[in-house]
């Protein structure tokens, strides 16, 4: 059995604000509904003191991270410009709070950024960016999720099949090359790639599949990797769906 490590972190789940984050889904730029998840990676053992003590003051104080990042956004709605850089810029402003708070206990912090509204197409948007403490907060990890695209599309090899479209449920993950690069535009990523696939019908959901997973590999130099799972709910009588799940790094369509 594998043992897991030692680990002490302090979260706040699922916080909702109102944040202007430049062109919503609509391509207006205006404040929308966001939730943010921040995870507080401490040095080993750190809650130690606390867990004996008993005392928040030996820890990282949860309820001071909330507040401050509420004031951010608050501040930052009330300003001359309320616009954050984006998701990025979002982000990057709640992680420099959150070192800002945690001092030196803090060697990583994870913030988690759900955009509801963020794309026509799919029920839910999501950014998920790790940043280091040293050397002066450093991306090392950067995955955005785009959850649930309702695609129709003929797809199958029955008769019946052939003859109407069905509902293809796809979920795709991005792992961004991380660096100094313009942000993604995944409104037009997603719309482009579902624009593609319902002009053609497949037999299978592997050829759907790699299909998905080539054109959101290409999308942009930026993108790593990508993880495409796709499900077909009609397809079995007695079980909830069926479905593929494939994941390649845009080298494989590039080299």
């Amino acid at each position: 059995m594998k043992i897991p490590k030692t680990t002490d972190v302090v979260f706040v789940d699922t916080l909702r604000v109102e944040a202007n984050l430049g062109e919503d889904c609509w391509g207006r730029s205006r404040a929308q509904p966001v939730e943010i998840t921040v995870y507080l990676h401490l040095k080993q053992s750190f809650l130690q003191k606390a867990g004996e003590s008993d005392h928040v003051a030996d820890s990282v104080h949860y309820g001071h991270l909330s507040k401050e990042i509420s004031h951010l956004v608050r501040s930052k709605n009330e300003s001359a410009n309320p616009a954050f850089d984006g998701t990025d810029g979002l982000i990057r402003a709640v992680t420099e709070k959150a070192f800002a708070l945690a001092g030196s206990a803090a060697e990583e912090v994870r913030v988690v950024l759900n955009v509801p509204k963020m794309v026509l197409l799919s029920s839910g948007f999501s950014v998920d960016v790790t940043t280091i403490q040293e050397p002066s907060f450093v991306v090392v990890e950067k995955k955005v999720h785009v959850s649930d695209i309702i695609i129709p599309v003929i797809i199958g090899i029955n008769p019946h099949e052939r003859e109407n479209k069905q509902r293809v449920v796809v979920n795709i993950t991005f792992y961004e090359d991380v660096g100094q690069h313009p942000e993604i535009k995944y409104r037009e990523v997603v719309s482009k790639v579902a624009n593609e696939i319902e002009q053609t019908s497949y037999r299978t959901l592997e050829k759907f599949v790699n299909n998905i997973v080539r054109s959101a590999c290409i999308a942009s130099e930026q993108v790593a990797a990508v993880t495409v799972r796709a499900q077909k709910p009609s397809a079995l009588s007695f079980a909830q769906s069926s479905g593929v799940e494939l994941t390649r790094t845009r080298a494989s369509f590039t080299a």
